[in-house]
């Protein structure tokens, strides 16, 4: 019987297996650390403590995984064992290995926080599609965790020592079949998607033994009972093909590949076959050295034995879409029993076995969402490519120890992912950009929980709001309890850089801020039209009859025009007076004449009126307001009695009248030099077809034009609109410009001055 002592030292032995005389030192130290601390102590599982750290350590060395990686495997369960000795593995192994560490333990927690949140979607609406997209969201979570992949390498490692130990003392209860569903439906696909093959078959393996120990054991059976007859197949059909291969001068190494229980129980459910039917429980595997000499082999194979067409995959000719690439044939023998033969290169099988070919792709999910995952799956695979890359380098042109420095440094470096992963007190995994912060976790959670957002803590400290999170912390909101809209909204700081990674986080906040200038405007816009209804006495008008006769599809349009003041409010008060106009006065020689009431002037004389009498100084003058004359009009005057000259144009219908009565009261007259401020009412008419906008168009026009409008009527017939403006008018150059732009306005017939 091997003695404990003999088991610790060949355990020791594993654990320095390929490492240099001074990296053996540094991890015997670490052993001879970590020994009387975890001296009679258990994990959490019950495994002695010393001895699962060595196992661990071990399973890294047969992956020829670097000294520091091994010592951290060993150090992990110090801090859970003795946390003031934790505290001096950074100064005694320097802050790699502590930050290793750290990150181990930190995966360490993750399994516990949040599997609880997948057992709760497991059991609630489309539980399997709930599960597994928590699933995958945790398989990301792990990789993007692991900033130093080895942290991910331990963890799986730690993983296969604890189902090892389950197995060794014949455990069978619940909490070992959650142990192996969460290791079948994360560990081992991560395993797998890793290209670590010899963790992902084991991990299957054993998951498999707890989750389905009936069907474990009846295959377990069946490969034992049938395996001496099984085994003496093989090896007679190994040395048969050896001796056909040696004749044909062709060197090759070939063995018995693996049997994984997982994998055959797999493919009897899968293919609904039973035990005898499998071809690969009798398979071997032969290994070559060039492509030539691989097709030479499966030459030899199909001249000794007769193959089964429909068994007969080339994946050397064409790969498969992972890359993959082998010969497979199944052939019968003379007693009528099939075997199965793996024909490759050494560079195949070392990808296939350690590297890029991602043969987990083609086994979980299918080949239909290959280019939705395109780009994650390079990442990956660039990550397996560079696990295998560990093995080249240390083999061929560089020195063992150059190789395995550059690729420890490649591996520390390697980002499987632009995104981080963080939680919240109730263990729920949230996604966010690299770089994000606590108020993009905010409004990731719910807008208003954005809006309201004061304050962060991260893993129970408080931090400022832009302070970047990393993968795995744990971060709780501290949000605002009430008041105004404003106090409890977000800051104009947070659009500012470094604040929000997420422009889905940056867009909300600007959103929120729009809205509230939105409604600080209709509330102005609002205050003035109910001043304008108050000061005209129209209290009683309805808005919404009101916005729609101004163009206006409700009132609050009317309000945020107003607001903007991109709508005129005269257009507003002779709206609310239309139809109480006096009607146009009488070819009445004194009467023709009517004070303008505008912004300009009611009244004004001589040349402030840019009107000169030929042969007259002072006397005061009026524009009539039957025509609207303005510069550079043709003009004529007429001497009133008690009301001065009235000036009108010269084809002025009324004036035509007036000289019929009273020629001799005509007076000549012309245009001065006017005032910079000076301005003339004249009358628009417009003709167009009726249409909701139409009104508020025009005014726009009129607006940017710089005409002051200071009287409008509409009136709509059977889908014709009538509008008639008076607007205030430097020249007829101004006016014609726009009427000329008013002609283009859609709908528009007519557009000319009276």
């Amino acid at each position: 019987m091997v003695s404990v002592a003999a088991a610790e030292h060949s355990a020791h032995d594993l654990v320095l297996a390929g490492l240099s005389a001074e990296e053996s030192v540094r991890v015997r130290e670490a052993i001879d650390f970590v020994q009387p601390f975890y001296a009679g102590q258990n994990t959490g599982k019950g495994q002695d403590a010393f001895e699962y750290a060595l196992t661990v350590a071990g399973i890294l060395a047969n992956l020829e995984i670097d000294a520091d990686t091994r010592i951290a495997a060993l150090l992990f369960e110090l801090p859970a064992i003795a946390p003031a000795e934790a505290e001096k593995i950074e100064p005694r192994f320097g802050k790699e290995i502590a930050d290793l560490v750290t990150g181990i333990r930190q995966l360490m927690r993750l399994h516990e926080v949040t599997f609880e949140q997948a057992d709760a979607a497991a059991k609630g609406k489309n539980a399997q599609q709930q599960a597994a997209i928590h699933l995958e969201t945790l398989r990301k979570m792990l990789l993007a965790m692991a900033t130093d992949m080895r942290v991910v390498l331990v963890r799986l490692a730690s993983r296969v020592t604890t189902l090892r130990y389950f197995a060794e003392q014949k455990l069978n209860n619940e909490r070992t079949r959650e142990y192996g569903r969460t290791s079948l439906d994360l560990y081992a696909p991560l395993a797998n998607r890793l290209g670590i093959w010899q963790l992902k078959w084991e991990l299957e393996d054993l998951s498999f033994r707890f989750i389905e120990p009936e069907a474990y054991k009846r295959i377990a059976k069946m490969l034992e009972e049938k395996r001496i007859g099984r085994e003496a197949f093989v090896a007679n059909a190994i040395a048969r093909l050896k001796a056909e291969m040696a004749d044909a001068g062709i060197e090759a190494e070939v063995t018995g590949r693996p049997k994984h229980i997982y994998s055959i129980w797999n493919k009897m459910k899968g293919k609904s076959l039973d035990f005898s039917e499998l071809y690969d429980v009798r398979a071997f595997r032969v290994i070559v050295e060039d492509v030539k000499t691989c097709y030479a082999v499966l030459g030899i194979v199909h001249h000794i034995w007769t193959p089964i067409p429909e068994e007969f995959d080339d994946y050397i000719a064409r790969p498969k879409s992972n890359g993959y690439q082998s010969l497979h044939t199944v052939v019968t023998a003379e007693d009528g029993r099939a075997l199965e033969v793996q024909i490759r290169t050494r560079e195949m099988h070392h990808f296939a076995e350690y590297g890029v070919a991602a043969h987990w792709r083609y086994k979980e999910v299918g080949s239909s969402n290959f280019s939705a995952k395109k780009k994650y799956d390079e990442k990956i695979a660039w990550l397996r490519q560079l696990l295998a890359w560990k093995s080249e380098v240390a083999d061929t042109v560089m020195g063992h120890e150059e190789g395995r420095r550059e690729w420890v440094e490649k591996l520390k470096s390697a980002s499987l992912d632009d995104r981080i992963y963080v939680l919240t007190p109730q263990a729920r995994v949230i996604e966010l950009p690299r770089g994000g912060t606590p108020i993009d976790f905010a409004y990731y959670l719910h807008s208003d929980v954005g809006h309201r957002c004061r304050g962060a803590r991260v893993d129970g400290a408080m931090v400022p709001l832009n302070t970047p999170l990393k993968n795995g912390q744990t971060v709780e909101i501290i949000t605002a309890k009430g008041g105004s809209a404003a106090s409890a909204g977000p800051s104009r700081d947070w659009l500012s850089p470094g604040y929000a990674a997420s422009p889905r986080t940056r867009s909300k906040v600007r959103a929120w801020f729009n809205a509230l200038d939105q409604q600080n405007t209709l509330a102005t816009g609002r205050g003035i039209i109910e001043k304008t209804l108050q000061r005209e006495g129209k209290t009683a008008v309805n808005l919404e009859e009101l916005a729609h006769k101004l163009g206006f599809a409700k009132p609050d349009d009317l309000f945020l025009a107003v607001g903007k003041e991109t709508f005129s409010l005269r257009i507003v008060e002779q709206a609310l007076h239309e139809g109480e106009a006096a009607k146009q006065a009488p070819a009445n020689p004194d009467a023709a004449v009517v004070p303008r009431k505008s912004r300009a002037s009611s009244v004004v004389q001589g040349a402030q009126s840019g009107v000169l009498v030929v042969g007259t100084a002072g006397l005061m003058t009026q524009l009539a307001k039957c025509c609207k004359p303005a510069p550079p009009d043709e003009i004529v005057g007429f001497i009133t009695r008690g009301k001065g000259v009235s000036i009108h144009r010269t084809n002025c219908k009324n004036f035509a009248e007036m000289i019929a009565h009273a020629p001799e009261r005509v007076i000549q007259t012309t245009w001065g030099e006017t005032g910079k401020e000076t301005v003339y009412p004249v009358d628009i008419f417009i003709i167009a077809q009726d249409r909701q906008g139409l009104l508020r168009d025009i005014s726009d026009i009129l607006m940017r034009e710089k005409i002051n409008v200071i009287g409008v009527a509409t009136q709509s017939v059977k889908g014709q609109a009538r509008m008639s403006f008076t607007a205030e008018i430097a020249s007829t150059e101004q006016l014609n410009r726009a009427l000329k732009i008013i002609s283009e306005v859609k709908g528009v017939v007519d557009a000319r001055r009276k």
